[in-house]
């Protein structure tokens, strides 16, 4: 799975040919969480409070790099990378 982001020890991924809705994987120690590019909310899986807020507020930021990114991931091509905060 392709990894997309690094920052303050979560790693954020998206997998090629996913369910909708359009979701990445959010990952910080042995916590995961599937997150909603849209509206960012929590499809499954948990993080620690601070960390969803700070992947929360990434997502917001970078939410046209994400969009663009889970087109590309869907269609079997390498979404690349998006900056960090």
């Amino acid at each position: 799975m392709p990894e997309l982001c690094r920052f303050f020890g979560i790693v954020v991924r998206m997998y090629a040919g996913d369910h909708l809705p359009p979701h990445f994987h959010a990952e910080y120690a042995e916590h995961e969480a599937q997150i909603a590019i849209s509206d960012r909310r929590v499809l499954g899986g948990s993080l620690p409070p601070r960390q969803l807020r700070m992947v929360a507020e990434w997502a917001e930021l970078r939410q046209l790099e994400l969009d663009a990114a889970w087109v590309l991931a869907v269609t079997d091509h390498a979404p690349g990378r998006i900056d960090p905060p």
